[in-house]
């Protein structure tokens, strides 16, 4: 099995991988475990498989994680793979370390994950456990270190996500809520000001969506 492979079976389905590394004892990873990959969506595809889901027109709570479970069930029988997800638990498995170990995604400016071809938008639905020891891609170089007008830092328009702070959700949470935040709720203004996130293809009902179900509507 190659990474290729894998690839081609997370896009059949909407996902699409985003960081892979060789585990150490330390990255607290499935015994057995020779290569750990991470699934995010295919996006701006991603969109028009998940809405077309029994999950998401059911009307019952949290569509996103029942769809995630449902299609990587597929992807891992086919693979050897065991699957994990970042909200099972407590305990929670270590997705943003495991994320920077990729060396496809670092700590942005802001604080927040930034992903070499998606910027702030990155997400990660799940992550794949194998037991073979796979070729991996060479390592991307991270996007900050050639953004030389850093709109992120200053994109925030209550300070709630700025360098050297603690993310204020509370601050956050409040500002989208009220009659100033209509934007944000479209997105996170933040993530969307990152040049790399602007050329990633998210769709705004996408980010409306993930909007809402932060603000637990």
């Amino acid at each position: 099995m190659t990474l290729d492979a894998l690839e081609s079976s997370a896009r059949a389905v909407g996902l699409t991988l985003r960081g892979s590394f060789h585990p150490l004892p330390e990255d607290d990873v499935p015994t057995g475990t020779q290569t750990l990959v991470l699934l995010g969506p295919d996006e701006p595809a991603f969109w028009s498989v998940f809405t077309a889901s029994s999950e998401y027109n059911d009307g019952l709570p949290h569509p996103l994680d029942r769809w995630s479970k449902r299609v990587t069930a597929l992807i891992a029988a086919d693979h050897e793979a065991t699957v994990i997800f970042p909200y099972d638990g407590p305990p929670y498995a270590p997705f943003l370390r495991w994320a920077e170990r990729s060396e496809a995604s670092w700590q942005s400016p802001v604080g927040l994950l930034v992903h070499q071809s998606a910027g702030l938008f990155i997400s990660y639905r799940a992550a794949l456990a194998l037991p073979m020891r796979l070729s991996l891609p060479a390592r991307g170089q991270k996007p900050c270190l050639s953004c030389d007008t850093r709109p992120c830092e200053t994109a925030c328009p209550v300070g709630a996500l700025a360098p050297g702070r603690e993310y204020n959700v509370p601050a956050c949470m409040a500002h989208i809520r009220s009659p100033d935040g209509v934007a944000c709720r479209e997105g996170c203004i933040v993530r969307r000001a990152c040049p790399v996130s602007d050329q990633f293809g998210r769709l705004r009902e996408q980010s409306a969506f993930h909007m809402r179900a932060f603000l637990g509507e």
